[in-house]
């Protein structure tokens, strides 16, 4: 199996604000606008509320509540009215696209999506970030390749195929590279042969410490992983991290100052009976 982590959500360019992790912990991971989208943000529902005022308030009206979202990942069933057969998907194209499939990700192989949270705080009947409260990366979603659906520039066989698409952006609004991919997610998560309970897309349910990268007191960009993501005498084995400068051994972790562009950073964990204990524990 292939570890991708798959940077995803608001950020520093795409809506500008980190996203909230509410006092009980739960991370919202919020799409990034698209005014070629064929959703707005405020037709997504999260605890069956619209996502459209807390993205216009979080954004101070930069972004309106009506204006439209890039649903992508896409693994929340309860996110949008969904037509038969819908399942988790996840669409790349260009560079990113063209990285995913140098590194041989396909059918099996886990993405693990993260984005930049900060804690936010009641304010009145909206939110706010809490003051002083850090940036950091967090894990929020996984999705398990059942199949990597080759799009290209023309929708018409991906709906032949799955109909249940039609909403997903990679399917919708522009003309796409001929390397658009989508990847669907498959009916179960299995780890190391063995069937989980967790579907094979979707949000993480708890705040664990261990959805965090981000290094303790670190800032947002430093991340703290177990040790065996770089083994001894070996070179860093993280896609766009073989720079040795960029790592450090502490105990049981090595810290990583991880690159400001890419977004799929790939890990082979085959043949690592490590990266499997981890991830049974990562969802629990």
């Amino acid at each position: 199996m292939k570890i991708v982590f798959s940077r995803k959500a608001f950020d520093s360019q795409h809506g500008r604000v980190p996203n909230p992790v509410f006092p009980d912990g739960a991370s919202l991971p919020l799409p990034i606008p698209d005014r070629l989208s064929p959703t707005r943000f405020e037709d997504v529902q999260w605890r069956n509320t619209s996502l459209g005022p807390l993205v216009e308030c979080l954004t101070k009206g930069r972004v309106p509540e009506h204006y439209m979202c890039h649903l992508d990942p896409d693994l929340r069933e309860d996110a949008l009215p969904r037509p038969t057969g819908w399942r988790p998907a996840f669409g790349q194209f260009a560079a990113a696209q063209g990285h995913l499939e140098n590194q041989g990700v396909g059918p099996g192989d886990l993405f693990l999506f993260f984005g930049r949270f900060r804690a936010v705080e009641p304010l009145g009947t909206m939110w706010r970030y809490v003051r002083n409260a850090p940036v950091v990366h967090k894990l929020f979603g996984w999705l398990q390749v059942s199949e990597a659906l080759r799009v290209g520039r023309e929708p018409e066989h991906a709906l032949a195929v799955h109909p249940w698409l039609s909403a997903h952006p990679h399917l919708n609004g522009q003309r796409w590279p001929a390397n658009n991919t989508i990847y669907i997610a498959t009916r179960t998560l299995t780890i190391d042969g063995t069937e989980t309970a967790r579907g094979g897309g979707g949000v993480f349910d708890h705040s664990g410490h261990n959805l965090t990268l981000t290094a303790p007191g670190e800032r947002c960009s430093r991340w703290r992983l177990p040790s065996w993501i770089w083994r001894s005498g070996s070179l860093p084995t993280l896609s766009y991290h073989t720079d040795k400068t960029r790592w450090r051994r502490r105990g049981p972790w090595v810290y990583v100052d991880t690159v400001g562009k890419g977004q799929e950073f790939v890990f082979d964990a085959h043949g690592v009976p490590e990266a499997s204990v981890w991830l049974r524990e990562l969802f629990m």
